[in-house]
């Protein structure tokens, strides 16, 4: 009896650790992987900016949305470029986060420094140029749809003025703005478009006080490339129009907002997660353009003449062909240089690198 008391339990032990070890691993192991991965989201400023860090978020809603339960997101809003990114880059990875999303120009040294440290971490950064095995960038051709955009700027202004309240004077910011010009003055070649540079990416006073002194100088239209509403809300406090940037700002502030270049972050951050979750995920450099959809032109406001709109439509249309892009030549800077020959096209290293401002912008590209 005693022997057979002794065999049941040796078979229930032996029962137990093949439960225990089956698959290759431990059971502890096994129910980790059945856990949702945790992805981190680090904004620049408050996803109430109803901009940037608004249509990132709706972005990362959709990929929970998408994803379910095999992912669990955090975020943390306002987040200062430089050492205080660091800590919390840092911070996510320390605490078991699969992948981390950086999505302000300035994390981009920050994340590479942390990402030395945590090699099983995936790390993403939007809009810099700097990768290792386990970082990647991603941004989109915004400059396309900015330059429909810049069409119906053209069409619509009455001074010949439009007013451009722009962050810092960076690559991603001047291209933006140079496409905007160059659609400005396809559609107008009387078209000024005249910068003012706030120095910060969100701070809605300085918004507000440059489109009020561009409206001062005579601007009768204010664009942007800042995080919030204030300086469509500026021009609408004067009667006049503006154009939107991030989201379609035509929803928060009214008809004034004639067209907004927009994101659509949402279908990137499930691809790449996707892949993270497969084994899949290679570091890359994504730069997308209207035709993958991670850029478009929102809906037009009432006020856009529909032979506004047909004229948009028609090199929309030319873009999505892939027959023409915005930076064909001939192209000629503000001080009379040809830059870009007739015939030639600009290569991304040197759109990805713009320190120019076109011919027809009035201010300095900075250093």
């Amino acid at each position: 009896m005693r022997k057979n008391r002794v065999l049941s339990a040796l078979l229930v032990i032996g029962m137990f650790t093949w439960v225990l070890f089956a698959g290759g691993g431990p059971l502890s192991a096994k129910a980790e992987a059945a856990d949702p991965q945790k992805i981190a989201f680090i904004y620049v400023s408050s996803v109430g900016d109803l901009g940037w860090s608004y249509e990132h978020d709706n972005g990362r809603k959709m990929l929970e949305a998408k994803l379910g339960d095999k992912v669990k997101t955090a975020i943390i809003e306002s987040v200062p470029e430089g050492p205080d990114a660091v800590r919390i880059i840092r911070q996510y990875a320390m605490q078991g986060y699969k992948a981390i999303f950086a999505t302000s120009f300035g994390y981009m040294d920050p994340m590479v420094e942390v990402a030395r440290d945590f090699p099983n971490v995936y790390f993403e950064h939007c809009s810099g140029y700097k990768t290792a095995p386990n970082m990647s960038t991603y941004f989109g051709r915004m400059y396309q749809p900015r330059y429909l955009s810049g069409i119906v700027a053209g069409k619509m202004t009455k001074s010949n003025i439009i007013g451009y309240v722009a962050a810092f004077p960076i690559p991603e910011v001047i291209r933006g703005i140079n496409a905007f010009t160059l659609g400005a003055r396809s559609a107008n070649p009387a078209a000024q478009v005249r910068v003012v540079w706030t120095s910060t990416w969100f701070d809605p006073v300085k918004e507000r006080e440059a489109a009020v002194a561009l409206l001062d100088a005579g601007a009768d239209l204010i664009a942007q490339h800042q995080d919030t509403t204030e300086p469509q809300k500026a021009a609408k406090d004067r009667g006049l129009l503006s154009i939107g940037y991030d989201s379609d700002m035509k929803k928060f502030v009214g008809d004034s907002v004639l067209v907004s270049p927009v994101w659509n972050w949402g279908s990137y951050y499930v691809e790449s997660v996707t892949a993270i979750l497969n084994g899949t995920w290679k570091s890359h450099q994504y730069w997308g353009g209207m035709k993958d959809g991670i850029v478009r032109l929102s809906d037009f406001s009432p006020r856009v003449p529909q032979e506004v709109k047909d004229l948009v439509a028609a090199k929309q249309q030319t873009i999505l062909s892939g027959t023409w892009d915005v930076f064909h030549g001939p192209i000629v800077d503000q001080k009379g240089n040809e830059v870009v020959p007739a015939g030639s096209k600009m290569s991304d290293p040197d759109m990805l690198n713009m320190s120019f401002f076109v011919e027809g912008v009035i201010g300095k590209a900075g250093n």
